[in-house]
């Protein structure tokens, strides 16, 4: 068919079914070829991670073994090793794109050009001028869950374990699903833009992953300008910051966006890493996941330090975010990206005081990705560990284990002595040793079971207070620690310890002290004696010594210690403990798992008998924060003939006998408010009904939108000139040099005309976008406690989960700006634009 003219509906059919039905395997799509690094079959290899050398191939799959029966070797019967030589051979599934294949076919996958979904793209003259779009990934399915895309019907799965039919077409990008068959997969679907899916905010796309040249071998000899450029800024760096890398970052700004880096330690937790790895890279950019056993995170970090409003996960323990956060202050990164927490390692206090849990239990990837995306930054006091060795120790108990310095020289959670540190030194050194008997968190735990009680009756730690003097701001705690005699001594910085036990005591317990944060800058000292070390599995606590900026602790012998879980023996020393910096963490956000039960938690009853009354529009704006003075416009009555209407429900019980006037009865104090705003926008309004809708106008202030108006003289005047000018073509997307738009402006302006004219005619995304410092429209709205034009952004769609640089929600926004009232109207819409949006996923 001639591409000079369009297909008749007869030729695209015909097309389509030979791309589809052809043989059932072919890639949708010729992948475009590398121009360069392409390595020949002898010196290809079957890769298990990213290649991030010169030689990276374009489109290389990520294979893993796999023991997956049922599934059909991806490259078909002609070409399939196994299938012609009737011999079962070992299988490989690719993470990326999830194909499966006989490890000799690997190589068969090039004769039918099917690559995996591109990671980067080629930084070449001809790629530099294509569109940065990122294009579907299309896949064959034998088996794939859900509903098509375009017919709403269930992909059938009864005979489809064992059979050869292609079920579906999906993309390993956005995991968009369609029959295979035309009516559902159509023609234009092959060349449209991808969407990445569910968790865009947080993939990072291909096209800001860029490989470049190496400057000494340009594929073109015209390129010598360019490289005397690179080598004379190259000159002025460092040796390495001047040195080459084959890949760079250049990302492209966008206000929604929120990209996340994922640090997987395979080690952590029995070992659940290697699936998580795995399972990541389905999901995101294989180049956005790393290995923390292959090389650790500093060079990852570097390649992503430009990207704006970055995050971080990682999966691990406690020890793996403490390293993380090593690395972030060595490279000093301005602002440092929020490190998010999925629990993999045996403690994982830090990870339930930040909400995460005490360990990952199976919990769907696509959910930690949501709480990652929607979590609130907090700060993380961290805490500096200076050790002065003393040679005038007790010389009589010198000991040939002991070292002079602490395995970290800074702590996150707690630094501890004495009978804990020496059990997690045992437990260390048995690891060390045998290896192969520690992948497992229930045996890890049993182990300190059995390590704790051993020591327990060798008492070896009873005498800890004869060799160790505290001063805390100043004060000498000596006296009292002798006194008490403890077995244990802590400092810790968050309220969790020991695999979840909160030493400290519950909120409300601590009588003489401030709440216990771990945002406040201050430590607390607590002393633990056999006895309350028992008691702490059980709700109990130690004894509470102080709460401190500084400590001077001074040791006369060896003791056994221990920094975020890493132990050692560490001879007899002067240690100083001070604060060193703030870290920005994600916590993850609670969500509300049930709605509560009507009539003061009484069970709702079988018979119900529902009263619905209507407020119109006008009374709904003016009064809907005031619930009393709601109550009273609606028994006063609204007249039902108003267009748009909101309705509160009532439920009582109907006991059978003869129904009371609705009027006489009385509203619960539980009473529940439900608004429709679909009704607003679906509805067809006519101009008579329009005044209705319209509030009186605010007085404007002195600023103005960033379209060129000249002040008015009355606001119905700035309300038409602006929809003039808009007619005329200006752009409501448009932005200032701060980041602001139209919106943001008419927001500052009071003007509620404005407002609601720009959300009925701009782009939805002007509702989430961000100033430079992270203010959307609705930050905005709630600071200046302009409530109805709050009610206009978030009725039209805007998230109430976006925070600005500060860390705020609009909600938080409102409690500063002491409007109680809109405080609770944003976090109860927060709510549910939360529970919406749970119910809404779907996994793939």
């Amino acid at each position: 068919v001639s591409h000079s003219r369009k297909r008749t509906p007869k030729e695209q059919a015909l097309y389509g079914r030979i791309a589809i039905a052809k043989s059932g395997l072919q890639h949708m799509v010729a992948q475009p070829t590398p121009t360069f690094a392409l390595r020949s079959d002898s010196e290809r290899e079957i890769r298990n991670s990213v290649d991030w050398s010169e030689t990276a191939v374009y489109g290389e799959h990520i294979w893993f073994e796999t023991n997956v029966s049922g599934d059909f070797c991806y490259v078909g019967e002609q070409n399939c090793v196994s299938k012609m030589l009737q011999k079962p051979m070992s299988k490989r599934k690719c993470a990326a794109c999830k194909i499966v294949v006989h490890t000799p076919c690997i190589e068969q996958l090039e004769k039918i050009n099917f690559r995996c979904k591109p990671s980067f793209r080629e930084s070449g003259s001809r790629n530099i001028r294509e569109p940065t779009v990122v294009r579907h990934h299309w896949v064959h399915r034998r088996r794939q869950e859900g509903k098509c895309r375009q017919c709403g019907k269930g992909f059938q799965q009864k005979f489809a374990f064992h059979s050869k039919e292609i079920v579906a077409i999906s993309c390993s990008w956005c995991k968009q699903a369609y029959h295979s068959k035309v009516s559902c997969f159509m023609l234009q679907h092959i060349e449209e833009p991808c969407s990445l899916g569910a968790h865009a905010a947080v993939v990072i796309p291909p096209t800001w992953i860029l490989r470049v040249r190496h400057p000494q071998n340009p594929l073109k000899s015209s390129k010598k300008k360019k490289r005397t450029s690179f080598k004379r800024k190259s000159s002025k760096k460092g040796p390495e910051e001047g040195r080459w890398k084959p890949f760079v970052i250049k990302p492209i700004p966008a206000p929604l966006m929120k990209p996340l880096l994922v640090f997987v330690n395979p080690k952590s937790g029995g070992n659940q890493g290697t699936k998580i790895f795995q399972s990541f890279m389905w999901y995101l950019n294989p180049r956005q996941v790393f290995d923390l056993s292959q090389g650790g995170p500093k060079e990852a970090l570097e390649l992503y330090r430009k990207v704006h409003n970055l995050r971080i996960l990682a999966c691990g323990g406690d020890g793996t975010v403490g390293w993380i956060l090593s690395i972030l202050d060595q490279l000093r990164l301005n602002p440092p990206p929020p490190v998010a927490i999925l629990p993999l390692g045996t403690g994982n206090d830090l990870a339930r005081t930040l909400n995460w849990g005490g360990g990952y239990t199976d919990e769907p990837l696509s959910k930690i990705l949501s709480h990652v995306e929607e979590g609130e930054i907090v700060q993380l006091d961290r805490w500096n560990l200076q050790v002065d060795p003393k040679p005038e120790g007790n010389l009589e108990e010198k000991d040939e284990t002991a070292t002079d310095k602490l395995p970290l020289d800074v702590f996150n959670n707690y630094f501890s002595l004495g009978f804990d540190a020496r059990v997690t030194l045992e437990f260390h050194e048995s690891r060390e040793a045998n290896p192969e008997k520690f992948n497992s968190r229930f045996r890890n735990k049993m182990f300190y079971a059995g390590t704790a009680f051993s020591d327990f009756l060798m008492g070896s730690s009873k005498d800890l207070a004869k060799h160790i003097k505290v001063v805390c701001d100043g004060t000498d705690l000596t006296p009292k620690i002798q006194d008490l005699k403890p077995q244990c001594l802590v400092f810790l910085n968050i309220p969790r310890y020991c695999a979840g036990t909160m030493p400290w005591g519950n909120p409300g317990e601590h009588h003489d002290f401030e709440p216990q944060r771990h945002d406040d800058g201050c430590l607390e000292v607590i002393g633990f004696t056999m006895t309350s070390l028992a008691a702490l599995q059980v709700g109990g606590h130690g004894e509470r010594l102080h709460q401190c900026r500084e400590v001077v602790l001074t040791t006369s012998k060896a003791i056994p210690m221990q920094v975020d879980g890493e132990p050692c023996k560490l001879g007899a020393s002067c240690i100083r403990i001070s604060l060193r910096n703030q870290a920005n963490m994600v916590q993850k956000t609670k969500r509300r798992n049930s709605m509560p039960v009507l009539n003061d938690q009484q069970p709702i009853p079988e018979r119900l008998r529902i009263r619905v009354s209507r407020i119109g529009m006008h009374d709904y704006e003016a009064l809907h924060y005031d619930k009393e003075k709601l109550k009273e416009a609606y028994e006063i009555g609204t007249q039902g003939n108003c267009l748009f209407y909101y309705s509160f429900i009532l439920i009582q019980e109907g006991d059978g006998a003869k129904p009371k006037t609705l009027s006489c009865q009385k509203l619960s104090p539980k009473w529940c408010f439900l608004d429709y705003p679909e009704l607003v926008r679906t509805q067809t309004v006519g101009t008579s009904a329009m005044p209705d809708l319209v509030d009186v106008p605010s007085t404007p202030t002195k600023q103005h939108l960033p379209l060129p108006i000249s002040p008015p003289s009355t606001p119905n005047n700035d309300f038409s000139k602006f929809k003039e000018l808009h007619r005329a073509g200006k752009d409501l997307m448009m932005r200032d040099p701060t980041g602001q738009t139209v919106l943001h402006h008419a927001v500052k302006s009071g003007s509620k005309e404005i407002v609601k004219y720009i959300i009925e005619n701009a782009p939805a995304e002007i509702l989430d976008v961000a100033e430079e410092n992270g203010e959307t429209s609705l930050h905005q709205a709630a600071a200046l406690r302009q409530r109805t034009i709050c009610h206009y952004i978030v009725e039209a769609g805007a998230s109430l989960m976006k925070t600005d640089l500060q860390g705020d929600t609009a909600k938080h926004r409102a409690e500063k700006a002491n409007d109680p009232d809109l405080a609770a109207y944003l976090e109860n819409r927060q709510h549910y634009q939360m529970i919406q949006r749970e119910d809404q996923e779907t996994a793939v």
